[in-house]
């Protein structure tokens, strides 16, 4: 799976056949380490997709990127379009066989001299950068990520500072190897297994290439091991290359490379080109994270808000249960009334027997010396008042609270399958519900795209409709939905709202609607899920009631287990 110099060199080969002499149209920094360059050459258009991820650094052609625009481009965006947009194409270069990238690109400055400037991409994983260079000065205009000495001894990224390659492994390039070169390493170090002999002598091969190339030579001879790395590197050195992946039995990308990997159990697929290779190996992996980097702060925003409500749930249900002890006030206050003229004033406590009870047994009352025994009276008839008073007040917060907490829960689990455009219509939610500042719009900006519940069909052929974040359940159930549709939802757990177009449906098509609701909830990973099933015209929304929230009767009760699998073939488009 590794993006290493002989993945590079492909790519390399690759961006040199269609985007070299190119003109740069658009720069767009649609994540905090990706950048997506637009590129018009000989009539065609491209879409570069430079990423120094942590995790996923690369570097190829896309045609797939759902990342969003950011409404303000950062710094580092603004500065590359400044010197870079409209610019030219002059040169793509690798450096050695190492994982460094360098784009030149020409272009007019300020004054109208045509001036060059270097995009360097390195694939360092977690050391990963793209950094913006003057040539002429070596000198750094700036970095998608900054590095001072604390963080690296070797060298800082920054802008002004002068650019320094990263260090230097002391490895050979594959590509000028020579038979005697390779077979005098090799009796150097004959302690190392062939696969750890190349990636330690060699640069550009990682572990993955070096478990190929030791696979294919099948023996311990060091001129075995030659012809078998040969073999390979005779196709690299004229651009020969064989973009390969390897997928598992259940369809999960396991490895790639620019080179057939016939080590690697599983199926393996021959790709059109080497960026069809990583895009496709990539795609869900990016993807996910990408998604999971912009749902994070929405998931901390409702994990501090859902905290803060359960804390003042639980000072709630403890006023609650102190104003159980307000009859015992209204019981003290009568009891001193009624024998007013037997209590002396200075008391701090007095032992009076209780009329209410069968045997006369005596109450100990807790009194204030400072007060007449009427004047204590008259205190414990004021805190039985105002406790009384309390009660429906609190029952009401508690009421209130549980709501929103209700709410903030179902919003959370609306995250675990929200696609990007789900994210961008929760964020809006949680805006006008008060929970986010609403970002400033700029005029003219786009409108809000329309809602739009995902789509199923039933082996029956019945449309069913699920929503998949509480704008969506809104409009689902109160807008779009007809009077005699079939509605479902999972019995008291947080999920989304399903909508079957027909009044009576068939056994079969209720079972797989109902799978869909329990699914699409927090009863995922749990078995025979309680859903409720009624008809549109028994569900409505009370005045005043969170995004989402209905109530509904005359329901019916279906238990299923989610299968995700059922989910899949129901799924109607992309």
């Amino acid at each position: 799976m590794a993006f290493d110099g002989v993945v590079l060199r492909a790519v390399t080969h690759e961006l040199e056949s269609t985007i070299l002499g190119g003109r740069v149209d658009k720069i767009h920094q649609p994540l905090q380490r990706d950048l997506l360059l637009q590129i018009r050459n000989q009539g065609k258009n491209y879409r570069l997709l430079l990423s120094a991820h942590p995790v996923y650094p690369r570097v190829h052609l896309v045609e797939r990127y759902h990342a969003q625009n950011p409404l303000e481009p950062p710094m580092f965006c603004m500065l590359l379009r400044k010197h870079l947009e409209g610019g030219r194409i002059t040169r793509i270069e690798q450096v050695d066989n190492e994982r460094i990238l360098i784009i030149a690109v020409e272009n007019r400055d300020e004054l109208g001299d045509l001036t060059e400037r270097h995009l360097v991409v390195e694939i360092m994983g977690r050391h990963s950068n793209i950094i913006l260079l003057d040539p002429s000065e070596q000198r750094i205009l700036d970095g998608i990520v900054h590095v001072n000495f604390s963080t690296s001894r070797h060298r800082e990224v920054l802008p002004g500072r002068p650019y320094i390659a990263p260090p230097e492994q002391g490895k050979a390039n594959p590509l000028t190897a020579t038979r005697e070169e390779f077979l005098r390493l090799r009796k150097e170090h004959p302690e190392l297994a062939f696969d750890q002999f190349l990636v330690r002598m060699y640069s550009g091969i990682s572990p993955l290439l070096g478990k190929e190339f030791s696979y294919r030579a099948a023996s311990d001879d060091p001129i075995a091991e030659w012809e078998s790395f040969n073999e390979v590197l005779k196709k690299l050195r004229v651009h020969d290359y064989e973009p390969t992946i390897v997928w598992d039995g259940d369809g999960k990308a396991l490895a790639f490379s620019a080179v057939t990997l016939t080590h690697k159990e599983g199926t393996r697929e021959r790709m059109k080109s080497i960026s069809q290779c990583i895009e496709t190996f990539f795609h869900e992996k990016s993807w996910q994270d990408a998604l999971k980097q912009k749902a994070g702060d929405i998931e901390r925003l409702l994990q501090t808000e859902l905290s803060k409500n359960r804390a003042k749930l639980r000072k709630f249900e403890e006023a609650i249960e102190d104003s159980r002890e307000a009859e015992t006030y209204r019981l003290y206050g009568e009891l001193i009334t009624a024998h007013l003229y037997q209590i002396d004033k200075g008391l701090t406590e007095v032992s009076l027997p209780n009329f209410y009870d069968e045997n006369m047994k005596k109450v100990s009352i807790p009194m204030n010396p400072g007060l007449t025994p009427m004047e204590n009276a008259q205190a414990y008839f004021k805190k039985y008042n105002k406790v009384k008073k309390s009660i429906p007040i609190l029952e009401e917060q508690i009421r209130l609270t549980r709501e929103e907490i209700s709410y903030l829960e179902s919003v959370l689990e609306q995250l675990r399958f929200s696609n990007w455009n789900d994210l961008d219509e929760i964020r809006e939610e949680l805006e006008q519900e008060g929970y986010l500042k609403a970002k400033r719009k700029n005029k003219g900006s786009k409108k809000q795209p329309p809602v739009r519940p995902e789509y199923y069909r039933s082996s029956d052929g019945i449309d069913i409709y699920v929503g998949k974040n509480n704008r969506q359940n809104d409009y689902l159930t109160m807008k779009m939905a007809s009077s005699t549709d079939t509605w479902l939802h999972t019995k008291d757990l947080p999920g989304s709202h399903v909508v079957i177009r027909a009044k009576e449906p068939s056994e079969t098509t209720l079972f797989e609607a109902a799978n869909l609701a329990a699914y699409f909830s927090k009863g995922r990973e749990s078995s025979q899920v309680p859903v409720d099933y009624t008809l549109i015209k028994h569900v409505w929304k009370p005045n005043g009631a969170k995004p989402g929230f209905v109530l509904y009767e005359k329901q019916k009760t279906i238990y299923v287990t989610p299968d995700a699998e059922l989910v899949k073939r129901m799924k109607v488009g992309n």
